[in-house]
């Protein structure tokens, strides 16, 4: 029996974070932020949270931010994570079988603004949705993963708890 790690999972915060996102995330072992971060400051302010791994989205790369990954891969707890801004191109390759290298057991990725997770295959896709400034008719929220004996475990949480009824069918 391994201790579960909790991994706070965030995107699209724009150059701004919601203030929840502070407290829902005191505590967690790791954060995953898969782009468009909007400033440094973002980094800085989860860094002080927990150790952070980034990859730069679509507003990010006509800036110092674009020095980050458009995508990477991380093990945490036994679980090989991959992280990216937009999904389609890597759900292509999955479709057709051209995964290079060993498959990621979970797929994170941004850039929607729609918290969501689904399967492809025995792959978990995981969209946190938005932790910036509320765009569109989106909800803003963050993600947590839990991973427990190589297994991870999504979670969705609305950052206006009044909202959480809305991504109950999210997750």
């Amino acid at each position: 029996m391994s201790t579960p790690l909790s991994i706070g999972v965030i995107s699209d915060t724009h150059g701004r974070m919601h203030a929840r996102v502070f407290d829902l995330f005191s505590g967690v072992d790791h954060i995953l932020h898969a782009g468009d971060i909007g400033t440094e400051e973002v980094l800085i302010d989860l860094r002080a949270i927990a150790p952070v791994t980034v990859v730069h989205g679509n507003v990010d790369v006509f800036s110092p931010l674009e020095k980050y990954p458009e995508e990477t891969e991380i093990i945490l707890g036994g679980v090989r994570v991959h992280l990216v801004h937009q999904v389609a191109p890597l759900l292509q390759r999955l479709d057709r079988g051209q995964w290079q290298g060993h498959l990621p057991q979970v797929l994170v990725y941004g850039h929607s603004h729609t918290g969501l997770a689904s399967r492809a295959g025995d792959v978990l896709l995981f969209n946190p949705g938005s932790a910036g400034p509320r765009r569109f008719d989106k909800i803003p929220s963050v993600g947590f993963l839990t991973i427990e004996n190589g297994v991870a475990t999504p979670k969705l949480v609305a950052l206006e708890p009044a909202e959480q009824e809305l991504l109950a069918g999210a997750s």
